[in-house]
């Protein structure tokens, strides 16, 4: 079986003050891209989540695990994921590829959405990758229609940014609004977004509160922003925690010039607003 994961963009990410638990309240709506890991996955003698080329525990290993311990009793599977998402880029394909595994659970264990909010922040949104309007530390999903097609232009700077260091960092420079005004901004990303209308139409809300943070710990990031400004881009912006920087664009040949026109070994084209 073949199982996509595809990747997620931040349209607009604004950051609440640090909780007593150290973790952020977050309002942003999440899209997904047409670009997006692959997954093979047959049965084995034994469970076994392979991703070539990246280190370290694995987030679809411990979704996997996660589903065991909730009694599911598939057969043992051998999950091989052929990463196309840039690794620690802000662009959510860590997560894509649990919330992948966890959807092979789908109507065999209950809790789903639970164990996605513990695996991570990213996940709750990807058990059903769609347009969605995110509270909370990412487990509160609100589901949007559909925006009219558009594309994006990304620029990873080789990814490798930890989250976890841009968030502290954010904190170390004082971000953070009030929960009152995260409210507002809810309310106005839903109103810009509910029609199904493309986010160059409200271009305003595209706003990252992490920005600063991410360009303290790597300038580059500012580098890449600025570069893709230079295109005429009518909109740019950082994903989630970064580094990815992101221009988007009305169509697919709009993005692929001015991919052209930077010639950067780090830039990907796709469309976005709808899983592949």
């Amino acid at each position: 079986m073949l199982v996509h994961a595809p990747a997620k963009l931040n349209l607009g990410l604004y950051l609440g003050r640090p909780r007593p638990d150290g973790l952020h309240e977050l309002c942003s709506i999440f899209e997904p891209l047409a670009l997006a890991d692959l997954l093979r996955i047959e049965e084995a003698e034994r469970d076994e989540v392979i991703c070539p080329g990246v280190e370290g525990e694995n987030l679809a290993a411990r979704a996997l695990a996660a589903l065991r311990e909730r009694g599911w009793d598939a057969p043992p599977l051998r999950i091989e994921i052929e990463k196309r998402t840039p690794v620690a880029a802000g662009l959510g394909g860590g997560s894509a590829d649990a919330a992948a595994v966890l959807r092979l659970g789908v109507g065999q264990v209950s809790d789903l959405p639970q164990i996605a909010a513990e695996l991570g922040a990213d996940v709750p949104s990807q058990l059903r990758p769609a347009l969605a309007l995110v509270r909370g530390v990412g487990e509160r999903v609100e589901p949007l229609p559909a925006p009219v097609e558009h594309a994006a232009l990304l620029l990873s700077s080789g990814g490798g940014l930890s989250t976890a260091a841009v968030f502290d960092e954010a904190d170390r420079l004082g971000l953070g609004r009030p929960e009152e005004e995260l409210d507002e901004l809810a309310t106005r990303l839903r109103a810009a977004a509910g029609a199904g209308a493309s986010p160059l139409a409200w271009v305003d809300l595209l706003v990252n509160d992490l920005e600063p943070a991410a360009v303290s710990l790597r300038p580059d990031i500012g580098d890449a922003l600025d570069a893709l400004r230079r295109t005429g881009a009518p909109a740019v912006f950082l994903s989630g925690s970064g580094p990815t920087a992101v221009a988007l664009f009305p169509t697919l040949a709009e993005a692929e010039a001015a991919a052209a026109w930077l010639d950067r070994s780090d830039a990907i084209v796709c469309m976005a607003g709808r899983a592949p």
